[in-house]
């Protein structure tokens, strides 16, 4: 029994650590590293890796990540503004695939309202408490006197 038990664990182990092995082993993507020949397509590609974050690193932007994930995003956004692709296009794409997360410029979206309505909702409500607190002090004051 011990026998099974500990071959089956061997062999779930085998299955799931190889493919995570083998994702690192790959090369890396044609255009990771490389370039685009045309100065003005390649300064496009740069200027919007510059603008999309790493998923793997801790606020790196994919233009300055070393990452295996960043290098793939990299030859994605190289390629298709190669093909002639709007960056503004690709920025959809890639926010559409990997989330909101992905880009240092967010979207406003009608969910995002509270996000910026919260701190001046609390604002008013300080201000409201510390005026009725600031009246009723002094009043207090002038009894116990």
């Amino acid at each position: 029994m011990k026998r099974l038990i500990l071959a089956i664990w061997a062999t779930l182990s085998v299955l799931l650590v190889v493919p995570a092995l083998a994702q690192d082993q790959l090369p890396p993507a044609p255009l990771a590293y490389r370039q685009l020949d045309d100065p003005v397509l390649e300064a496009k590609a740069q200027r919007l890796m510059e603008t999309l974050r790493c998923l793997k690193c801790q606020s790196q932007s994919i233009a300055d990540s070393d990452a295996p994930m960043a290098g793939d995003m990299r030859h994605q956004v190289r390629s298709r503004i190669a093909a002639g692709e709007d960056p503004e296009a690709i920025r959809a794409w890639l926010i559409e695939r990997y989330g909101d997360y992905v880009s240092y410029a967010p979207q406003n979206k009608p969910i995002m309202w509270p996000l910026f309505a919260a701190p001046l909702v609390i604002l008013l409500l300080a201000a409201i408490l510390l005026r009725g607190r600031f009246r009723r002090g002094p009043a207090k004051a002038e009894r116990a006197e």
